[in-house]
C-alpha cells in the first residue's frame, strides 16, 4: 500500500487538478442541461465530462509509469503512460461523436432552450475555472521544459515549449484550452440564439466543440503512437552529441540514440576513443560524460555508453 501511495505522489500534478475541476464542472454543467434542455449546455456537459475521465487516467498512467523496472519488464514502465493515453483518448472521441451528432440534431430541428440566466452563469463560471486549470498546466509546461517566465511571458513561452512538454502535461494544456474555447463558442451560440431567435446557433456550437474534441483526439492519438513505438528525439541527439564531441579524447561519436521512454529518455551511444588511452582513463572520462549527463539533460534515466577505437573515418559531422 505505501509503494502505490508514494507512487500516485509521482503522478502528473496538473492532470489530478484537472480531473478534479473538470468533474464538478461536468456535475454543474449537467443539472443545467436537464434544466434548460440547452444542446450547447449538452455538448459541454460532454465535453467537461471526458476531459475529466481522460484526466483522471492520465493522472494513474503517469504515476505507474514512474513504477522501477522488474525482473519480468527489465526496460521499466515508461511507456505505460503512452498507452493509457491511446486508451484515454478513445473516451473523448466518443464524447465528441455524441457531441456533434446531437448538435446537427439541433441544426436540422432547431428547439428554443430556456434558462439563458442559469446557462450562461454556469458556462461563465466554468470557463473561469477551466482557465485556471489552463494557467496551471502552462506553468508546468514551463516546469517541464525548465523555463523561467512571468506575467504574460508565460502564456506566449507555454505555447513555444507545448512540443517538448511530458505526454500528461501537453493532454491537459491542450484539453482545457479547447474546453475554454468552447465555453466561449457556447456562450456565444446562447446568446445568439436568445437575442436573434436563430436558434440552431446552439446546434452550430455543439458541433464546433465536438470538433475541436476531435482535433485533440487526432493530435494526442499521434503523438502518443510516436511514444509507444519509441520516437528518437532528433534536437537531444545533437544537443548531447555536440557536448560529447568537445572531449578531447572523444574523435567520433558512430551512434548516438535518444528515445523517449513515456516521460523520460534513454539515451545509447557508442564513442571512438584515441586507441593509447588506458581503461583507467577511458572508465574516468565515460563516468564523467554519464554525469554531467544526468545532470544536464532533466529527464535522461538511463545512459548507455559504449567504446571502440578510433577508426579514422568522421561520422558525427557528415550525419548531422
Amino acid at each position: 500500500m505505501a509503494q502505490k501511495e508514494s507512487l500516485l505522489k509521482k503522478g502528473n500534478k496538473s492532470s489530478l487538478i484537472a480531473a478534479i475541476v473538470n468533474t464538478i464542472i461536468a456535475i454543474v454543467k449537467g443539472i443545467a442541461y436537464f434544466m434548460t434542455g440547452n444542446v450547447a449546455m449538452f455538448a459541454e456537459t460532454m465535453h467537461s465530462l471526458g476531459d475529466a475521465a481522460n484526466q483522471f487516467f492520465v493522472y494513474i498512467g503517469s504515476a505507474l509509469s514512474k513504477k522501477m523496472p522488474t525482473d519480468r519488464y527489465p526496460n521499466g514502465f515508461g511507456r505505460l503512460v503512452n498507452l493509457v493515453l491511446l486508451g484515454a483518448v478513445l473516451i473523448v472521441g466518443i464524447m465528441s461523436y455524441e457531441t456533434i451528432k446531437e448538435g446537427i440534431e439541433h441544426i436540422i430541428h432547431p428547439i428554443e432552450s430556456s434558462g439563458i440566466v442559469i446557462n450562461l452563469s454556469v458556462l461563465g463560471v466554468g470557463a473561469a475555472l477551466e482557465s485556471y486549470v489552463l494557467f496551471k498546466a502552462m506553468k508546468e509546461i514551463l516546469h517541464d521544459t525548465h523555463t523561467e517566465a512571468k506575467g504574460f511571458a508565460i502564456l506566449i513561452k507555454s505555447f513555444a515549449k507545448l512540443s517538448s512538454a511530458k505526454p500528461a502535461t501537453k493532454l491537459v494544456f491542450m484539453e482545457d484550452f479547447v474546453a475554454t474555447l468552447g465555453g466561449v463558442i457556447a456562450i456565444i451560440g446562447i446568446l445568439i440564439s436568445y437575442f436573434l431567435g436563430f436558434h440552431a446557433a446552439e446546434g452550430i456550437a455543439s458541433v464546433m466543440i465536438g470538433l475541436m474534441m476531435f482535433y485533440v483526439v487526432g493530435k494526442v492519438f499521434l503523438d502518443n503512437a510516436k511514444g509507444v513505438l519509441g520516437e528518437a528525439d532528433d534536437a537531444l541527439e545533437e544537443e548531447i552529441g555536440n557536448f560529447i564531441i568537445t572531449y578531447p579524447e572523444i574523435k567520433d561519436i558512430q551512434t548516438m540514440y535518444a528515445v523517449k521512454e513515456g516521460e523520460d529518455f534513454h539515451i545509447e551511444m557508442k564513442l571512438e576513443i584515441n586507441p593509447v588511452l588506458t581503461v583507467r582513463e577511458a572508465t574516468r572520462i565515460k563516468d564523467e560524460i554519464e554525469a554531467k549527463i544526468y545532470d544536464a539533460f532533466k529527464g535522461v534515466t538511463d545512459v548507455i555508453i559504449e567504446f571502440v577505437v578510433d577508426d579514422g573515418v568522421m561520422n558525427w559531422g557528415n550525419n548531422k
